[in-house]
């Protein structure tokens, strides 16, 4: 759906690997003025805020089934939300605007570094090694997430 103030139209979250963004769904329906498309994309139907410019995309159980439909529908328009750091490489390949749900963005100058973080400790795990998960979210991450999501839309809609 493509709004008169903006080319930015779609947003594509994945909830598999984002954690949960209390009051998100308020935030995005408080941006209707860009009459931003949000797509959700889930292996499984959630529930969410029940608005016209919020889908939900359910798409099979099948092994990154949901990064693939992301991917997919990404490009340089879109704007993309996930934890996923591959989806982000991905995503960023596709043009897209990739953002972590702590509101630190994903660029194609940083997500070799993040890419290469995430093997490490994916061998240290496998090694028996307990190197702890992410920190809990926070207020800050909020914070940081939404003003990322605002400099995203604002670049986007300048284009």
């Amino acid at each position: 759906m493509r709004g008169s103030t903006t080319r930015c139209t779609t947003s594509d979250a994945d909830p598999d690997r984002c954690r949960r963004l209390p009051g998100e769904g308020r935030n995005l329906q408080g941006r209707r003025a860009l009459r931003l498309l949000v797509i959700v994309v889930s292996n499984s139907p959630i529930r969410g805020p029940r608005d016209p410019l919020i889908t939900r995309q359910v798409v099979s159980a099948a092994f990154d089934a949901a990064d693939d439909w992301i991917v997919a529908h990404s490009s340089a328009d879109a704007v993309v939300i996930t934890a996923d750091i591959l989806l982000a490489d991905r995503c960023l390949k596709q043009g897209a605007t990739v953002i972590a749900p702590n509101g630190i963005p994903f660029t194609t100058a940083s997500i070799g570094s993040a890419i290469a973080m995430r093997a490490i400790l994916s061998d240290l795990r496998a090694g028996g090694a307990t190197v702890g998960g992410p920190a809990p979210f926070s207020k800050t991450d909020r914070s940081s997430f939404l003003s990322a999501l605002d400099e995203a839309l604002v670049r986007l809609r300048r284009r």
